[in-house]
């Protein structure tokens, strides 16, 4: 299917046709709340395909939305028109929604990410977000698990730069930080992988353990806050966190293979993920953990980060 027809699609068509780890799970959450997350999702994946220019005059659209937002929708643009009511009674803020625009408009030239300062507060701006986002949409009004659900989009960004460093690449857009893997380009990313062998493919080996290291810090957090949602939506989480999570062991297992393009989870491994994502739900029973605030040290002045 291609991504132009995203904006077409229903929220259910979206989210089985480009969100299959979420899509999997969401038979945890019964009808009502499973029917307002996808519908987050797909304005989510309507954004990000503009920003990718899948949609025509993607990025011009996204700028009309941001500034719509801020001057309380007041916009002619026919996503935010439809949207409206459902930001407004799901008291989504603005602010975040905001931020995930930068972040995806901040993709629209070349992407040379420096260090693991910027990467960590890319990631929150693109992925992060979407974790405050769906706090709302789950009915969880506890202020604290703000912080996990940022740390699990974190994670789970952290997995797709992994998995897609290749595919990056041909786009113009280099996420393994500088100061991990040097100033390689991406177009020389795109030549390094046709020699898988070589130093420097090995050094972009390298570049994805420490992404899929750095996932599992987040993972181990953004998990541990599940426990704040109410049970189905705890369910839900924990196994799409798992199945997602699994892309990335199934590449450590594998050797991290980034020039094979992209990795997947099977039936048989979602199957087993929903098995041990209903397992640790008996984390509920004990005393929730306090954040460790490490993990935002850079992403300080970022919406909604203490």
């Amino acid at each position: 299917m291609d991504n132009i027809e995203s904006e077409t699609l229903t929220p259910s068509a979206a989210l089985a046709s480009y969100g299959k780890s979420f899509n999997w799970a969401k038979r945890f959450l019964g009808k009502t709340m499973g029917t307002d997350a996808a519908i987050l999702y797909r304005f989510c994946r309507v954004l990000d395909d503009m920003a990718d220019g899948d949609i025509i005059d993607g990025p011009e659209r996204l700028f009309k939305i941001r500034d719509g937002l801020l001057k309380n929708y007041q916009t002619d643009d026919p996503l935010l028109i439809e949207f409206e009511l459902f930001i407004t009674s799901k008291k989504l803020p603005k602010l975040v929604i905001i931020s995930l625009i930068d972040g995806l408009l901040g993709d629209q030239e070349i992407v040379l990410i420096k260090n693991e300062f910027e990467l960590l507060r890319y990631c929150y701006r693109v992925a992060g977000t979407v974790g405050i986002l769906m706090c709302n949409v789950l009915d969880c009004d506890e202020t604290d698990a703000i912080d996990y659900a940022i740390d699990l989009g974190i994670a789970m960004q952290l997995t797709n730069i992994a998995r897609d460093i290749l595919e990056d690449a041909q786009m113009g857009r280099r996420y393994l930080p500088e100061s991990w893997v040097g100033d390689v380009t991406p177009e020389e990313i795109v030549q390094i992988s046709q020699h898988p062998k070589s130093k420097r493919a090995q050094d972009i080996c390298i570049g994805s353990k420490k992404l899929l290291n750095l996932a599992e810090q987040y993972y181990t957090s953004g998990l541990t806050g599940c426990a704040y949602l109410p049970l189905r939506a705890h369910a839900a989480i924990s196994v799409a966190a798992l199945v997602y999570r699994q892309i990335g062991i199934k590449t450590k297992n594998k050797g991290y293979p980034w020039f094979n393009g992209r990795e997947f989870t099977s039936t048989s491994e979602k199957i087993i993920c929903s098995f041990f994502g209903l397992l640790i739900l008996y984390k509920r029973l004990f005393k929730k953990g306090q954040h460790k605030s490490i993990l935002h040290d850079g992403l300080r002045g970022l919406p909604y980060v203490k």
